[in-house]
Formats: structure tokens, sequence, C-alpha cells
């Protein structure tokens, strides 16, 4: 019986083994170094192209901020120019205002009194003056109530007094003016529509 020796086909094998084993252990750390290498450059690149993106953003914003500062600004002056264009409405609107009052108020008077002054302060008008009686002013509150331009007409105060060694009444009372109605567009409209007609 012939005896064959394995002892050094065993060893060659058992160190091919170890050599492979050693090769794959290599190569994995390898491709695990690759692996981290790719994955980092990758979240390196998300990185800047996100922090691009973030400072067009922040950019954008900034434009954007100047651009609503500016709007508002905008607005501000529109809002300032309606109102003196308000002012100047209400300034033409009552230019004639203080003829027509005191118009109304000389043809509302009665006669055997007289008005001393006269005082504005927005809608309301505060009137004094001498009467011979107390019936004179009366008359004249009955007079403003009926008025096409004066309305709630109120006595404030009224006492006796001697003008010239008569008796008079000395008398305050205050008034308002009427909102006058703009003349209707939809009245003229109508009109309009009738003549095509």
């Amino acid at each position: 019986m012939i005896r064959i020796n394995l002892l050094p086909h065993r060893q060659i094998r058992r160190a091919e083994r170890q050599r492979q084993f050693t090769l794959m252990i290599v190569a994995a750390a390898v491709a695990a170094a690759v692996i981290v290498f790719l994955g980092q450059t990758f979240i390196v690149a998300e990185t800047d192209s996100q922090n691009s993106r973030n400072a067009r953003l922040n950019e954008a914003i900034v434009k954007l901020d100047k651009q609503i500062e500016e709007i508002k600004q905008l607005k501000d002056k529109i809002q300032e120019v309606l109102e003196r264009k308000q002012v100047v409405e209400n300034l033409q609107s009552n230019r004639s205002q203080a003829v027509v009052i005191l118009d109304e108020l000389t043809r509302q008077l009665p006669e055997g009194m007289y008005l001393s002054s006269i005082k504005q302060q927005g809608p309301t008008i505060t009137l004094e003056g001498i009467a011979d009686t107390n019936a004179r002013v009366a008359t004249l509150v009955r007079n403003l109530s009926g008025s096409q331009w004066l309305e709630s007409p109120a006595l404030v105060e009224i006492k006796a007094i001697q003008v010239n060694n008569l008796k008079a009444n000395n008398f305050i009372l205050t008034v308002k003016l009427k909102v006058q109605k703009p003349p209707e567009s939809g009245s003229t409209a109508t009109k309009g529509k009738d003549k095509k007609a």
C-alpha cells in the first residue's frame, strides 16, 4: 500500500485560501472606501447645490423685500395724493359755501334783530346777535328749521340787556349745515337713454 503525504498540498491550499480571504478583505475595504468617498462626494455636492440655492433664494428675498418697501412707499404716496385730492375737492365744493350761508342767513333773519357774530367750526355755525323781542328769536329758529342749507337750530342762551337805553335780548344759537347731495348721475343716464329711444 502506497502512502501519499498530502500535508504540503493542504498547506498550499490553506495558504491559497488565506490569500484569497486577504484579497477579499482588501477588496471589501477598497470597495467600502470607494463607496464612502462617493457618498461623501455626493453629499458635499448636494450640500453645495443646496447652499447655492439658498443663496439665490436669499438674494431673491432681499430683492422682494426692497420691492415690497417700494410698493409700500408708493401706496403711502398714493394715499397722500388721494387725501390732497379730497381736500382740493372739498375746497372746490365749499368754495361758494360762505356766500351761500351768508345769503341764506340774511333771507331767514326777521326784522327787528341783527347778528353781531357768526362763527363756523366744522358743520356747526354759532350765531350771536341782538333781537328786540323773544318772539323774533323764535321766528329765526323756525325760519332756520325750514332752510334749504341749514338744519337743527338750537338756542344756547338768551338774556335781557340794555342797548341805547332800550330793552333788548342778546341771544346765541347754533345751527348745522345740511349735507348737500351730489346730483345723481343715474337720472341723467336714464334721460340719455330716453332720448336715444
